[in-house]
């Protein structure tokens, strides 16, 4: 197996790594391991988000919301030279 070696990380960055590998009862070393692995080897979706959302509601059936009201938008103020300061 190879190695990697990370320079120039940020303090918080290190102490949010080390207090993650503490809760989950792991080295430093493990625990950027794992974190790799899980970004790195995770499947891709080849399909959207709202894609997938519709998909897991489609079973749950659509509702027909009533259209919207809406006036006409306000007319922009009007600014004259002779309000200026």
């Amino acid at each position: 197996m190879g190695s990697l070696t990370l320079r120039n990380i940020d303090d918080s960055l290190k102490k949010s790594l080390r207090m993650r590998a503490a809760a989950n009862d792991r080295s430093m070393e493990e625990e950027a391991r794992q974190i790799l692995r899980q970004s790195l080897l995770r499947k891709k979706s080849s399909v959207g988000i709202g894609t997938q959302i519709s998909q897991r509601f489609a079973a749950a059936g659509g509702i027909d919301l009533p259209e919207a009201v809406r006036s006409a938008p306000r007319r922009p103020p009007a600014f004259l030279e002779d309000d200026a300061p």
